[in-house]
């Protein structure tokens, strides 16, 4: 098995490589199962063998649907400023009970992760208004990953 180091806005991944066969790779992104189509498949005769990567599908988990873009409003703070609101744990977005403008408090329910079979309730860290909301009900999230942004 591979083992890398990836920084990705910030966030650091210990990526395993299990195993490659034609252009699918079976991957542990920090501890998790992943199956990952490749762009083109890894030629093991390679010295320099990099190869890009579409967004990790969760292995054997229900089948991949696209992602929409977030909804943005007009607020008073520009979009993204603020305080960014990242996930505790790896999961799957299951509600996001905010939008873009929404002012909140300290403790308010802003999204629900579903993580391990269970709902996790993710509570605002800092009281502000929303100024972007990253992610998509549906999605899946690494940890620390950023969610939304609190102005």
């Amino acid at each position: 098995m591979d083992k890398y180091q990836y920084t990705v806005q910030g966030v650091d991944y210990e990526v395993e490589i299990e195993e490659v066969e034609g252009n699918i790779a079976k991957v542990n992104v920090n501890g998790i199962p992943f199956e990952v189509e490749l762009k083109q498949p890894i030629n093991p005769t390679s010295p320099l063998n990099r190869v890009k990567v579409e967004a990790p599908k969760p292995a054997p988990a229900a089948a991949p649907k696209p992602a929409a873009a977030p909804v943005a409003t007009a607020s008073a703070a520009p979009a993204g400023a603020g305080n960014p609101q990242k996930a505790p744990l790896p999961g799957t977005i299951t509600s996001i009970n905010v939008k873009v403008g929404d002012t909140v408090q300290v403790g308010d329910v802003v999204i629900v992760l579903e993580a391990m079979k269970m709902q996790n309730n993710i509570e605002a860290e800092y009281a502000g208004t929303v100024t972007s909301v990253t992610v998509n009900p549906g999605d899946s999230v690494m940890e620390g990953a950023v969610m939304l942004t609190i102005g």
